[in-house]
């Protein structure tokens, strides 16, 4: 697996989902499994067939979330550069396609994006155009609505 760049917050939040996994969800599935098998013939049995793909489920997530906490480079906010946007910058842009709205967004990666959140992908077309732009620079991305331009207002951590 490559490289997972994360925030110390992103961080906590997949070790919290794994130990939830590790010990509730699996004791949970496991009686599920206990219950259904108590319902006779396993052959023609919905309820196990159901909490056995659930079971897989779960594995193949703690599998996927070790593998990534194993290649973690984490991201030292502190140390970020104010003056050049990076993975963990916090961008003000105005949108000069869009009525010069103004719009505020956190450069995180890929394992953390959220769009809703403000948290966009480094690896996003406006997070890859918007690395290693200063303050005052304007970009043009190409989005899946179109060409839009972009005026940085503002670079924090």
């Amino acid at each position: 697996m490559a490289e997972v760049r994360l925030t110390a917050e992103g961080v906590a939040k997949y070790e919290q989902r794994l130990e939830y996994l590790k010990t509730t969800a699996r004791t949970e599935i496991a009686e599920q499994i206990k219950t259904a098998r108590a319902f006779g013939d396993l052959s023609e049995n919905a309820e196990y067939d159901a909490a056995k793909i659930e079971q897989a489920r779960i594995e193949y997530e703690i599998v996927e979330i070790e593998a990534m906490l194993k290649n973690v480079v984490l991201i030292d906010e502190d140390a970020l550069n104010t003056n050049v946007v990076d993975v963990g910058s916090n961008v003000t842009v105005k949108i000069l396609s869009m009525d010069n709205a103004e719009k505020t967004f956190q450069i995180v990666g890929s394992a953390e994006a959220n769009p809703y959140e403000n948290r966009i992908s480094n690896e996003s077309p406006v997070g890859k155009t918007l690395i290693g732009h200063k303050t005052g620079d304007i970009v043009e991305v190409q989005t899946p609505a179109g060409l839009s331009k972009f005026e940085i207002l503002a670079i924090g951590k």
